[in-house]
């Protein structure tokens, strides 16, 4: 063989894998969009994780997801929704966020969507039923809002002389808002607790909030359930301090910031199985024929130096009630 056509055939051997890579179909890209922040979510972004590879996807490996993080800033969701459909993802999971999951829900009906919600989602709109979503929606709805009647007796026995909470609601989650006044209205009626409500969307409101609460001399802080407001953690354990006004929420990671309570599920079992109908529906299998899961893992968490510190002394009963006390 001559020395021109050896240096052809290595010339064509060396270009081949960079030929066949270029061939490579892109990898599936999964759209996450969250209401909060990512520097407070570490634990469920690796319980999302820890859920697509239990359905055989690891990231960057076989799978790629793009985080939006909205901050409470729900007034972009429609434009990013549309940059996503035009780009025609390949998932849209919006984990412990209502209005992503309903804005993704106006703005596609073809693309499918993993959603994490606090209301029942056939109320709102999203599937047909629980069992067979027959769309292109399901996911997990995890119970936030209807156990607000539960939270706020889980307080009212914490702090039996408070007569007067505070209640702090995010107008611009308006569904979630209105869900949590009408639980909360109708349980404080039957404890013969006084409500005082207050609106919140961004930290400015929620130091207005709370100045306001002091100034009325409320006994207590009821915070809605709210993906933003999940997100301010250490502000409202600041403001709580500040203020000593006992507070409580729907996660942990707020009483681990500092709060007095929290009572309701497990937020990262709920960003598992997110992570784990994303990866099904990466293989294949259809939204319609993925049954809404319901919460079942709740948790009642006590902060027991905040307790000391705002002069609470915590009924025995309610110790052994809770599933962790913080020291």
């Amino acid at each position: 063989m001559r020395r021109r056509e050896i240096i052809a055939l290595l010339g064509a051997t060396a270009a081949w894998p960079l030929t066949a890579r270029a061939q490579q179909p892109a990898l599936p890209l999964v759209a996450f969009i969250n209401s909060g922040m990512a520097d407070v979510q570490a634990t469920r972004l690796a319980a999302f994780r820890k859920g697509l590879s239990e359905a055989g996807y690891v990231e960057s490996q076989n799978v790629t997801v793009e985080y939006h993080w909205m901050n409470g800033h729900y007034e972009g969701l429609p434009a990013l929704l549309d940059d996503l459909v035009r780009r025609r993802v390949a998932v849209i999971a919006t984990p412990g966020s209502n209005p992503a999951a309903l804005a993704a829900k106006a703005a596609t009906a073809s693309i499918p969507i993993v959603f994490g919600v606090a209301e029942d989602p056939v109320a709102l709109g999203l599937v047909a039923s629980l069992a067979h979503p027959g769309g292109n929606a399901t996911g997990v709805n995890f119970f936030a809002a209807e156990i607000d009647a539960k939270r706020l007796g889980l307080m009212h026995e914490l702090l039996p002389k408070a007569t007067r909470f505070a209640v702090l609601v995010n107008p611009t989650n308006a569904t979630s808002a209105e869900t949590t006044a009408n639980a909360i209205k109708e349980a404080a009626a039957s404890f013969g607790l006084e409500l005082l409500f207050g609106n919140a969307s961004t930290p400015a409101e929620i130091d207005t909030a709370f100045a306001a609460f002091a100034r009325e001399r409320a006994g207590a802080v009821f915070i809605a359930p709210d993906g933003f407001f999940g997100s301010r953690g250490a502000q409202f354990a600041a403001l709580a301090a500040h203020d000593r006004l006992p507070a409580s929420f729907v996660s942990r990671e707020t009483v681990e910031a500092g709060l007095l309570m929290s009572y309701g599920t497990s937020f990262d079992d709920m960003f598992r199985q997110i992570g784990i109908y994303t990866g099904s529906i990466l293989k294949g299998t259809k939204p319609a024929d993925l049954p809404v899961l319901q919460a079942t893992k709740f948790e009642f968490i006590l902060n027991l130096k905040t307790a000391r510190s705002l002069g609470v002394e915590i009924p025995p009963t309610l110790l052994a009630r809770a599933d962790e006390v913080i020291e």
